[in-house]
């Protein structure tokens, strides 16, 4: 008998397989992490280092993969309101130096520079804080930016997929130098891996789906402090995502149209497609048993206010199945049915690599186009026409980032009719 068979027979011989099954929905990942290590602990193998390592690395890449390896979240903190508390976050030598204790509020703290005195050019990193708990973010304030300026500028929020930060959703999407260009400011959030194992934003559970709830309250809130803190145009704030992120975007879109002018979705999932983890996994590979959208779960998405939305999606994408982007389309279509009905025209095109694309625009009666779709051709999971110093992202592809910016400019409500 080989190692292997040993670790094998040992393993099962220390965990009985349940006599019954996880009930639907009532899924705890900590639980059964701490499951598998007592039962290898109690067989005598060591998960920390040696051949279990390996394996329980193994099933924690697979978690991840899917985005089940939540951690519990932390206690949230109370009678702090919507418009929570701004301050700088810690340096990585900060952290470092406190990571035994593993609490970010024991570090040193310093204070933050008004936004006047922020250099331009320079990609700061703040947290806020409100009921629903803490989320640090970065902002990435252009050269050209300035306070004395009398034009106010547009902002740009962009929600990273699972697995990325911020500075690597900055890097793969290169939205910092279409900034440069057209003097906007960029706010990323960032997922904690206290509220996610994989920091993927939690778009499937049912409290992060509301106003003034959970993680879209968060965002908002994160929002409304830089629009507060910076020389901004309100008529002119717009939400972006990838995967989950392009998830959340549609959330914040449905239940905060009054601060976000538009959206954009990069491989995401329409308003209202889970509410807890096993609903995910079926929206997400296109189950026809998703939730019915027709009803209460469309009452309050993106498109039923209205809101200009763009969507970008693979069509081969294994991750996320591509009728969640057409889902996304028909949602915000539906928004405008009070209004003479939407014209649509397409087009078939291809890049200069040969990325082909379908590109239909939905135009209201005054011919503004108020809703785009771009089906990628071939494409998988991944930022098109991103760069490669990020993650997940397609270079091949036609430009998302250009054409997301160009089609947020181009709203009425953002000033420029």
């Amino acid at each position: 008998m080989n190692i292997s068979d040993d670790l094998r027979r040992r393993f099962f011989k220390a965990m009985p397989l349940p006599e019954t099954s996880f009930p639907m929905g009532s899924f705890d990942i900590t639980s059964i992490n701490d499951t598998i290590n007592q039962a290898l602990t109690s067989a005598g193998l060591n998960t920390q280092t040696g051949p279990m390592k390996n394996v329980m690395d193994t099933i924690q890449q697979s978690l991840a993969a899917a985005g089940l390896n939540q951690t519990r979240p932390a206690a949230r903190e109370h009678g702090v309101t919507i418009d929570g508390v701004a301050r700088k976050i810690f340096t990585p030598d900060e952290r470092t130096q406190n990571r035994t204790q593993n609490r970010t509020d024991e570090a040193p703290t310093r204070p933050t520079a008004p936004a006047d005195q922020v250099r331009p050019g320079e990609f700061v990193s703040r947290s806020f804080t409100n009921h629903a708990g803490t989320r640090a973010y970065k902002l990435y304030v252009p050269a050209s930016y300035s306070a004395q300026l009398g034009e106010r500028v547009p902002v740009v929020v962009m929600l990273h997929g699972c697995t990325q930060s911020p500075d690597d959703f900055a890097a793969g999407t290169q939205m910092n130098a279409l900034a440069e260009q057209r003097g906007f400011l960029v706010v990323y959030p960032a997922q904690a891996a206290n509220a996610n194992g994989s920091k993927c934003w939690n778009w499937f559970r049912s409290e992060d789906q509301d106003r003034d709830r959970g993680e879209p309250s968060l965002i908002a809130g994160i929002t409304r402090e830089v629009v507060a803190s910076y020389h901004v145009d309100e008529r002119r704030v717009f939400v972006a995502g990838l995967s989950s992120g392009a998830a959340m975007a549609v959330i914040l879109g449905a239940t905060y149209p009054d601060i976000y002018a538009a959206i954009g979705a990069h491989s995401g999932l329409p308003y209202g497609a889970a509410h807890d983890m096993v609903s995910a996994f079926g929206a997400m590979k296109g189950s026809k048993g998703m939730p019915n959208r027709t009803g209460s779960d469309t009452s309050r998405a993106a498109g039923a206010r209205g809101v200009p939305t763009i969507v970008f999606h693979g069509d081969r994408d294994p991750t996320v199945n591509a009728r969640n982007g057409t889902e996304i389309v028909e949602q915000a279509i539906r928004g405008y049915t009070d209004e003479a009905r939407l014209q649509a025209s397409m087009r078939q095109g291809a890049t200069a690599g040969g990325s082909k694309y379908s590109h239909t625009v939905y135009a209201d009666a005054a011919n503004q186009p108020v809703v785009e779709q771009w089906v990628l051709h071939g494409a998988g999971h991944a930022w098109s026409g991103g760069s490669p110093q990020g993650s997940y992202t397609d270079q091949g592809g036609p430009d998302a980032s250009a054409e997301m910016i160009r089609f947020f400019y181009a709203q009425p409500r953002a000033g420029n009719a």
